[in-house]
């Protein structure tokens, strides 16, 4: 007969399958009635005769391609308007390319991401936090293929660099003031219909990785304790609720974008690549969802002080950051949408300088504080410059990107100690501090800094987006109300999420698998099984049966 603790975990599976199951049916139903399938596209003009071959080796590349390459209907001899339709068609066809391209750079961050939360987190746990890392991907993708998307983005309109196409074009919206107040998207679900279009696909793809990254930072932070059941839950919650509703407030033509128009606050809330969007959802989910679980055994004492508890493997932390930073390069120049908008070389050396003063500036500090740099504390430096240059990357001077980036440095520091000690929250590797305390001041610093050279038109309002010290205080007064938003709408729909979850199932492992590591009882496996010994069948099966001296479970050696 099976044990409790068996039948608990068979009905939390069932459970969520069913939940999963539930959504596609219901939506699924929904999507494939909401239009009709976009009609095949017009037969383009004939394709040009190829041009003949040069006559001789051409190396500098000077006079490889003509105007014989022109599609025309009389090859050779282009009328203006087929000139034109080639160019614009190019146009288009750069900034698609340049989008997922840098979206293909984003999606390898996830790499970074596991690298960096596994060797911050012990030996016995590997498995665990790599899978945790690795199924997000899946998992999320999914969610935000099914509905995700559509939430988010529905309703955001023309895709101006991409064609102008205006096929995600409905927003639901309340009216308050004599305002409207958009508040989800309601077209593209499962990316059916009329949806079925190249730009629109091309936007999935880079904003899925984005929302991606927000879903994989809690991982982090709730790592060594958290139900490999429950996370895959989550992983649902987030990529089809939390992340769409606010992603489309700020980025899919949603209430906060507009304070600009109804209002005249500015540019509305402006987060260029996702200070906010990104990095503080994720963190602010961590923070709720660490609270709910609580910290590890021992990390605190009985009088409240705490415990360190190192990772296992620094050059690994230090590796996935260094592959974070490269992605860093997608993330934030990508987000232009466009290869065509030159600023991209602003937004890349802005975002290199942050990263850079975010490390040194951590690296002091840790050096002068307590009297060694701190190997994980360098690494946080420059992922918390990274976060908190994200937002602002396009707006501001070199200058001031490597003073955010400074600031970051320190205020990572400062929070992880803060939130460890004084709120006596365990987050494991530095989440909640580096994106959630430094997403919030990127879009802070957004609202101090801009200089007014980039971003005119910007969610609609004409004119260049200006900080506080340029003469922009209302630009100030959005960022804070979208910030502030971010928290009470993020930590509150988490908070209620997982606790609900946690009351009728459980999110959190019992405290003989934290002792002996999540690996094999969670995963079936262990990650360093040449030092910790093979699994054994009892755990792999999750069975109640006596283990005989043959299936003992070696001693391990590596915490």
């Amino acid at each position: 007969m099976k044990d409790l603790g068996s039948i608990v975990r068979t009905w939390s599976w069932r459970i969520a399958a069913a939940l999963v199951v539930a959504c596609l049916l219901a939506v699924g139903g929904w999507v494939f009635a909401q239009d009709k399938p976009a009609a095949p596209a017009a037969p383009s003009a004939p394709a040009a005769a190829p041009a003949p071959p040069p006559s001789k080796p051409d190396p500098a590349g000077t006079a490889t391609g003509g105007i014989g390459d022109v599609t025309a209907k009389t090859a050779g001899k282009p009328t203006l308007e087929e000139v034109a339709d080639f160019a614009g068609h190019n146009r288009v066809s750069i900034n698609i390319m340049w989008t997922l391209f840098t979206g293909f750079l984003v999606m390898f961050m996830q790499a970074g991401f596991a690298l960096v939360e596994t060797g911050f987190t012990r030996a016995k746990n590997v498995a665990h936090t790599m899978m945790m890392n690795f199924m997000i991907y899946a998992i999320g993708m999914t969610g935000y293929w099914i509905m995700g998307f559509a939430l988010h983005m529905g309703g955001l309109g023309a895709i101006s660099t991409m064609g102008g196409t205006g096929l995600l074009d409905s927003e639901f919206t309340i009216s308050l003031f004599g305002k409207d107040f958009g508040l989800f998207g309601m077209k593209g679900f499962f990316l059916a219909g009329s949806t079925y279009d190249v730009a629109v696909f091309t936007l999935f793809l880079f904003q899925m990785v984005f929302m991606d990254t927000a879903a994989t930072i809690p991982t982090g932070a709730m790592a060594e304790r958290w139900k490999f059941s429950s996370f895959v839950v989550f992983g649902f919650f987030l990529s089809m609720f939390s992340y769409p509703i606010f992603a489309n407030w700020v980025w899919g033509g949603g209430w906060l974008s507009q304070l600009g128009k109804n209002f005249g606050l500015g540019h509305g809330h402006v987060d260029f690549a996702g200070s906010s969007v990104v990095h503080m959802v994720g963190g602010v989910t961590a923070l709720a969802g660490a609270m709910v679980l609580g910290p590890r055994i021992g990390k605190y004492n009985k009088d409240g002080s705490a415990n360190p508890i190192p990772g296992h493997n620094i050059p690994m932390g230090v590796l996935g950051c260094f592959i974070l930073a490269f992605g860093w390069f997608g993330f934030n120049p990508g987000s232009t949408l466009a290869g065509s908008d030159l600023r991209i070389a602003v937004v890349a050396v802005n975002t290199m300088l942050a990263s850079a003063s975010g490390a040194i500036f951590a690296m002091f500090y840790m050096w002068i504080k307590y009297g060694k740099p701190d190997p994980s504390m360098m690494v946080n430096g420059m992922l918390a410059g990274l976060v908190a240059i994200t937002a602002p990357c396009a707006f501001v001077s070199s200058f001031w990107a490597f003073f955010i980036g400074a600031v970051s440095g320190v205020l990572v520091c400062w929070a992880a100690v803060f939130i460890e000690t004084v709120m006596r929250v365990d987050d494991p590797v530095g989440a909640i501090a580096v994106h959630g305390v430094n997403g919030a001041w990127g879009v802070l610093s957004l609202g101090l800094f801009s200089d007014g050279t980039y971003g005119d038109g910007f969610n609609g309002v004409e004119g260049t987006v200006r900080g506080l010290f340029y003469g922009g205080a209302s630009q100030f007064v959005a960022q804070i109300i979208g910030t502030v938003t971010c928290f009470v709408f993020i930590f509150g729909a988490s908070w209620v999420f997982f606790k609900a979850y946690d009351v009728v199932f459980g999110m959190r492992v019992s405290p003989e698998v934290e002792m002996e590591g999540l690996d094999v009882p969670e995963m079936g496996a262990h990650g360093y099984p040449e030092v910790q010994g093979p699994a054994t069948l009892v755990h792999v099966l999750g069975a109640s049966m006596p283990k005989s001296p043959a299936m003992t479970m070696a001693p391990e050696r590596s915490r």
